[in-house]
This record gives C-alpha cells, sequence and structure tokens, in this order.
C-alpha cells in the first residue's frame, strides 16, 4: 500500500511530546499507511516516495473526538425548547410530558432500522464537523429490552464504513418509567440483570448514571457502576448539572474514566477528581439552552483537572450535532483559552474514553484527520455556524 499524506501550512498535532500547547508544525507534513500515521513533522523532513498533496493555507488537525453525546434518537422535542424559551423550567416541562421520557416513549415506538438509519444520518453529519470518533449513549430506552435495542442500533450505525467511529456506552441510570417496578427494584434489576447482559452481549465499553438532584443518588449510582466494574465495563457519570450531590467524589472513589458536565461542585470534589486523574467533561451547549451560569473554570485549572468538551447532543438540552458549536461556547461563555478547547475536544476527549490511539498526529496513531478550510487552528473555535472542513478520514479512508 503506497504511503499518502498532506501537506498544510499548519499541522496541529496536539501530541505532549512536543511540548506544551498544541505542538503546532508549521508548513508541516501527515502520511500515513494502512490506516496509521507513518510521519508527522515538516514538510521537507517528509518521507521520499509518499503522494504528498498540498492543501496551501488549510489546517490539519487530529479528527475531533465527541466524549459525550446522545446521539441514538428518534421524534422531536421542539414544543418542549419552545416551552423552554418562554419560561418553562426542567422540572415543569418533565411534568407535562417532556423531557426523557418524551424521547423514550419515541424510541420505544420505532424499531432497530429506523434507530440505525436515523443515528447513521446524526453520525455522518457529525463527520461534515470534523468529528471522527463519537461516544453514544443509550438511556431512552429505560426497560432493558429497549436499552439493548437502542445498543444493538448504536453497534450496527458505529460498524458502517461511511460514518464516524463510535464508543457505545450503556446509560443504566437515566429516569425512572413509567410505571411498572418501585425505584429500588428498578435500580436492582438494572445492576444485577441489565449491566452484566450488556457486557456478556458485548453492547457497551461503559457504562453510565446520571448522578444529581431529582435524579439518581450516589448510593445508587454506586449500586450500577460497581456492577459494571465486576462486569468488567468502565465507568462514566452524569455529575453535578443541576446540584452537587456527590457525584465527583463517587466518580473519584470509583476510578470512573470521566465525570461529564460539573456545572455544580466542590473544591473537594474537584481536588478528588485529580487525585484519581478523572477527567472533567464540560457541555456548554446544555448550560448554554438551560441558561445556567458556568462551571468554577478557574478553579478547576486552578486544581490541575484535566477537561474534555463534548457537544451532549440530544433532543431536548442540547439540539447539536456539532462539536466545533460546543468548543466555541467553551471558550466564549466558559472561559476556555483556544487551546484548551482545542486540547479538549482531541487528546482529553480520547483520554475521557480511554482511547490511547487518537486525539493526536503521532507515529502510530490511527490516520483519524480533520483537514480544516481555515488558515489557522484558532478560527475553529469562531461560532460559524456551519461546516469549515475540507475532508475528513478515519483511519485513512475518507469519510467527508
Amino acid at each position: 500500500m503506497t504511503a499518502r499524506g498532506f501537506a498544510a501550512a499548519r499541522v496541529v498535532t496536539c501530541d505532549p511530546e512536543r511540548g506544551a500547547g498544541l505542538g503546532t508544525v508549521e508548513n508541516g507534513a501527515v502520511v500515513f499507511e494502512g490506516g496509521r500515521i507513518a510521519f508527522v513533522g515538516a514538510r521537507g523532513d517528509a518521507p521520499d516516495g509518499a503522494a504528498l498533496e498540498d492543501l496551501g493555507q488549510r489546517v490539519i488537525t487530529p479528527g475531533l473526538v465527541d466524549a459525550h453525546t446522545h446521539a441514538c434518537w428518534t421524534g422531536s422535542r421542539h414544543a418542549e425548547y419552545a416551552m423552554r424559551m418562554a419560561g418553562s423550567t426542567y422540572a415543569e416541562m418533565g411534568r407535562a410530558g417532556g423531557g426523557i421520557l418524551s424521547t423514550h416513549r419515541a424510541v420505544a415506538a420505532a424499531t432497530e432500522d429506523e434507530l440505525v438509519e436515523a443515528l447513521a444520518l446524526r453520525l455522518r453529519r457529525m463527520a461534515s464537523l470534523g468529528t471522527t470518533t463519537v461516544e453514544v449513549k443509550s438511556g431512552y430506552g429505560l426497560y432493558a429490552t429497549q436499552e439493548k435495542k437502542q445498543l444493538a442500533a448504536i453497534r450496527r450505525a458505529g460498524s458502517r464504513s461511511d460514518t464516524p467511529a463510535v464508543i457505545a456506552t450503556l446509560l443504566a441510570l437515566h429516569a425512572l418509567p413509567f410505571g411498572g417496578l418501585a425505584r429500588s427494584e428498578y435500580v436492582s434489576r438494572v445492576a444485577r440483570e441489565l449491566v452484566p447482559e450488556v457486557a456478556s452481549e458485548s453492547l457497551a465499553r461503559f457504562v453510565d448514571a446520571y448522578v444529581d438532584a431529582g435524579a439518581f443518588t450516589v448510593e445508587e449510582a454506586s449500586a450500577v457502576a460497581r456492577a459494571a466494574r465486576d462486569a468488567g465495563l468502565g465507568v462514566r457519570l452524569h455529575v453535578g448539572q443541576f446540584a452537587d450531590v456527590g457525584g465527583a467524589e463517587l466518580g473519584a472513589e470509583l476510578g470512573a474514566a470521566s465525570v461529564d458536565h460539573l456545572e455544580h461542585v466542590s473544591r473537594a470534589g474537584v481536588d478528588a477528581l485529580v487525585r484519581s486523574r478523572v477527567l472533567g467533561v464540560l457541555l456548554p451547549v446544555a448550560s448554554f439552552t438551560l441558561a445556567q451560569a458556568a462551571p468554577p473554570i478557574a478553579m478547576m485549572r486552578d486544581a490541575g483537572l484535566a477537561l474534555a468538551v463534548a457537544s451532549d447532543a440530544n433532543p431536548g438540552t442540547a439540539p447539536t450535532e456539532s462539536l466545533p458549536l460546543a468548543m466555541a461556547l467553551a471558550v466564549r461563555s466558559y472561559g476556555l483559552s483556544i487551546a484548551e478547547a482545542i486540547l479538549g475536544a482531541t487528546r482529553n476527549a480520547a483520554a475521557a474514553l480511554q482511547l490511547t490511539d487518537r486525539g493526536v498526529l503521532r507515529e502510530g496513531s490511527r490516520a483519524d484527520l480533520a483537514l480544516w478550510d481555515l488558515p489557522h487552528e484558532a478560527a475553529i473555535v469562531q461560532p460559524w455556524g456551519l461546516p469549515k472542513v475540507h475532508r475528513v478520514f478515519v483511519e485513512g479512508r475518507e469519510i467527508f
């Protein structure tokens, strides 16, 4: 197989081995062969014989990694969004039949094939925005059979050759279904039956739980997370979106891959995460939609917490497929630097999914590339409102 690659005015490696910051190579080149990167460096040092295409005044970055999405859904919650814009609260909309349970009904009514098609189309649009790996959660099925249907659809959509790579997560505790089991028995069955079944069928890599006021308690989440660890699955948690109920400390205790949201978190919680090397995943589109204050970014930065940025793509609180939009809001609304936002959607996002083969441009890593029709990496986080990607590759295969 002939090595091929691209030369561009700026190659943003995100490789810590190239020093602090983004590790940008001016007038650089990336060469790949067999789905892996064979060379990254100055254009003049590129290996002889590689078919090198000149991109001119463009930028090359690692393919973006979206580390938190709920992208497998059907239906629409536009009426709920209108209610929110008119002043209704999240709790009020839930009592009116909206929220997670609204999407649960739509997903339950859909066939697996319909879920596959809806997700595949969404993933391809994400690719057009520079994203090459997407974490996708279940969590709208609520009942075991429906959760497994969602996860089966996620696996099928992610196995296609024209979509980004997919990392599946069982969002085991998202909401309580109407009627049926008592709360304690529902949690017990999820831990005792659903989690082991999902693990045995290799339907997910992680298990997640929504730990917050009005959602699930630390004790409930702990039971499910420990079942996940016993079954050989990783743990991720929704933490502190509306209140700090101890989710960060739980994530640290469990050695979770990440805790996500963190609009409300204490210094003690953040310090515990740092000691346990748990990443924080920021979801600025959701807090923008909900008109929430930003998380305590300065405190997190001071503590040394590694931060990722994700889209939170979902039909209610983050109705977007754009990771670049989340990056733009992370800079504008949360106060991240441009470098922090880019690293948060590449290297740190990959780390939040415990992936060591992507998120950086380095010899031996996957040839997941985003070629930007922009003159500088700082332009990526401007709120364009439309794709600014030239081409996108996953393992050396062009998908956009």
